[in-house]
């Protein structure tokens, strides 16, 4: 599409300069590819007119026939306004104009009758339409059937732009653009049956009828994802065709005598089937990027401990790093005290490491004494040599950045496996797209005597409902973590704040001692709040989000969330996740205000009706769409998805991902002849260039 992309939009007749200007600036419409691949976001049937006795307050745009009987000039200067008294026969809508009075004033007569169409809104009893589209009965204008409604902004509509425009401008470009390059080859469009591009793209501007429009969408989210799908596909293969890595096909002492005499339980299925799935790419040859998924509490640091020691029983050394302090502690005092008796020498490092005891991790990591190092980003460190490191763990992996995950890379000659793990379930759909490159292993099943974590939605007016049962679980040395969205009172969020709640806390709980952590406090007094909690030196804490990823408590069986409303789905998960840790029944109260909206209100009732992280993920990314998925999207997809959805449109992402793999296992860098375009458009279609091959 070589010749859309180079035709300015300056030239289309209608815009001129000053226009594209304006095209370019709002809508980075530039080139006459742009304008055609700038789609209508909705469509209205108008075919349909409406009375304004019919008109609901919940209404789209909506079209109307009658006369207007005056026109009002009201306020002066630029607050000025243009009001038209449009009658149906029904009843009376005030129809509003804030600029191009004077053009307005001289078109449009009273008592002629005209067809108007926009968004109908009601105010005080009364209805009013801003800026219409206005025609004539029986005109060209006054379209029939499906119509188009085109993203605008206001800056563009008060200088005359409006859908209408767009869509005369679209129609323009589809007469004078005698050459329309389909990129996708012939034998995939006939395969699956798709439109020719330039149909497709006449039918989603003008559609004869909904068909037409659906088998049109269809093919130009194909065309958006198989591009996409190719992208990461051809990085995919490149990668595993070039690096090689690390053979390690030995289970040895390590491995064996742990699984024998130290495993404290028996693994879950879902455990055994990740760990052979881990094995397999560790005897390959090539190096492992693997994603590990599993909610909270499914067993992920054991299957990583498993792998970590087959490393070791090949003669190479291993490393886990986590996001924070605390949760690297708790990783390596599990670990430490999991292998005690197996002989495996491992070690902790932090900012807070001594320097005496950084000096002999340094050391024993050269000479090659010490086998697992267990830390944060202290890992990263110029200064931390490894003798031979052979497998590498990433906990809650959002939390680092791609730069900072590669340089573990560079730590050996030979890169290492590497194990990233994520306790925020992801879709299949976006982890096929935004993680393509990495092998995805799930672990969706709990150990054996785990009880779900009973949810409830509770509203302000039973606050003190919900302290009694705190207090009993208090009574029975149970523990209780208390969330709020904020630090600092927000009058005008009217959301509780943490500091407040804290008081009120203190003061309706005097007999229990009281922690306080948010994500504002210095490191070390954080830690030490967070300490007392853990050490049961407190009974409540009181927190913002900053122990959605934290230490492993299971004496606390109860988590309220304050202005749950104010979270999503997956972070409300997330929280949850922090309680249900022990034997004993547990409890996530959801408060918020009676007044919320009835879509806020169906999200939160999802969270009282599943446990279960992936359907929580998947309603989530559909209620938000992929770019809200905490850390989720931090790679980025190098694609301006223009109409395809990951959220939805998960069947066509996988025809797609078929369609890719199809074509690579026969034209891998896509030279021949009917791949030339599919090459040159996923160039053009890049947003900005990423290396897949360090997604790990």
């Amino acid at each position: 599409m070589n010749n859309l992309r180079l035709r300015d939009i300056t030239y289309l007749k209608g815009v001129g300069p000053k226009r594209a200007e304006l095209l370019a600036a709002d809508l980075g419409i530039k080139s006459f590819y742009d304008l055609l691949y700038h789609f209508p976001s909705n469509y209205v049937d108008r075919s349909t007119v409406y009375t304004v006795k019919q008109l609901r307050g919940d209404m789209p745009a909506c079209q109307l026939r009658g006369r207007f009987l005056s026109f009002t000039l009201k306020g002066e200067g630029a607050k000025s306004r243009l009001i038209g008294l449009f009658s149906d026969g029904t009843g009376l809508m005030e129809v509003v104009w804030f600029n191009r009075i004077k053009a307005i004033r001289q078109t449009y007569l009273t008592n002629n009758e005209y067809i108007i169409f926009g968004k109908p809104t009601e105010f005080n009893g009364r209805w009013s339409m801003a800026h219409p589209e206005i025609d004539l009965p029986g005109s060209k204008g006054a379209m029939q059937g499906l119509r188009g409604t085109y993203p605008l902004t206001d800056k563009l509509r008060n200088r005359g732009i409006t859908s209408r425009t767009i869509f005369a401008w679209v129609q323009t470009a589809l007469a004078t653009a005698t050459i329309i390059d389909d990129p996708l080859p012939p034998d995939v469009v006939a395969r699956y049956r798709l439109m020719p591009l330039r149909e497709a793209l006449t039918a989603i501007h003008n559609p004869v009828n909904n068909d037409q429009l659906q088998r049109a969408k269809f093919r130009l989210k194909f065309e958006e994802l198989l591009l996409l799908q190719l992208n990461i596909q051809r990085y995919t293969r490149r990668r595993r065709s070039m690096s090689g890595g690390f053979y390690f096909p030995r289970i040895g002492r390590f491995f064996n005598n742990f699984y024998s005499q130290c495993l404290p339980f028996e693994l879950t299925g879902a455990q055994k089937r990740v760990i052979k799935e881990i094995r397999a790419d560790m005897g390959s040859g090539r190096q492992m990027n693997r994603l590990l998924q599993g909610d909270v509490g499914s067993g992920k640091t054991m299957v990583a401990l498993l792998c970590m020691l087959i490393a070791l029983d090949n003669k190479t050394q291993a490393c886990l790093m986590a996001p924070t302090e605390i949760l690297a502690t708790q990783h390596f005092e599990t670990i430490a005290k999991a292998v005690a008796l197996v002989g495996v020498n491992v070690k902790l490092l932090t900012g807070s490491t001594r320097k005496k005891d950084r000096d002999l991790i340094h050391q024993q990591l050269v000479d090659g004494s010490l086998h697992i190092l267990v830390g944060t980003h202290a890992l990263l460190e110029d200064n931390v040599r490894f003798n031979n490191l052979g497998f590498v763990v990433i906990d809650e992996q959002h939390r680092f950045g791609v730069a900072q995950r590669a340089r573990l890379w560079n730590k050996n000659t030979t890169p290492p496996h590497v194990l990233v793990m994520t306790a925020t379930p992801i879709p299949r759909t976006l982890a096929m797209t935004v993680y393509g490159d990495l092998d995805v292993s799930v672990i969706d099943e709990l150990p054996p005597g785990r009880k779900p974590v009973e949810t409830l939605l509770r509203y302000d007016n039973r606050r003190y409902d919900v302290y009694r049962g705190i207090g009993r679980q208090l009574a029975q040395g149970r523990q209780v973590y208390i969330v709020y969205p904020l630090i600092e009172e927000n009058e005008k969020l009217a959301l509780r704040s943490l500091e407040e709640g804290y008081e009120l806390i203190k003061e309706t709980f005097p007999n229990h001692r009281v922690a306080y952590v948010h994500g504002k406090m210095k490191p070390a007094e954080k830690d030490h709040q967070m300490m007392l909690f853990a050490s049961h030196q407190a009974d409540i804490l009181v927190a913002t989000t900053v122990i959605e990823v934290g230490v492993n408590i299971p004496n606390a069986t109860t988590m309220v969330i304050e202005n749950a409303e104010r979270f999503g789905l997956s972070q409300l998960h997330q929280l949850r996740g922090r309680v249900g840790r022990g034997g004993d029944q547990s409890y996530c109260i959801l408060m918020t205000r009676h007044n919320i909206a009835a879509e806020t209100r169906r999200r939160l009732e999802i969270m009282t009706s599943t446990t279960d992280g992936f359907v929580v993920a998947e309603a989530d990314l559909k209620m938000r769409g992929p770019g809200d998925l905490e850390g989720t999207m931090q790679s980025g997809i190098p694609f301006d998805l223009r109409l395809a959805n990951l959220a939805t449109d998960g069947q066509i992402v996988q025809l797609a991902r078929d369609a890719a793999s199809d074509i690579l296992d026969t034209d891998p860098e896509l030279t021949t002849a009917p791949n030339r375009r599919l090459s040159q458009a996923i160039a053009q279609s890049t947003a900005r260039t990423i290396d897949w091959s360090r997604i790990s």
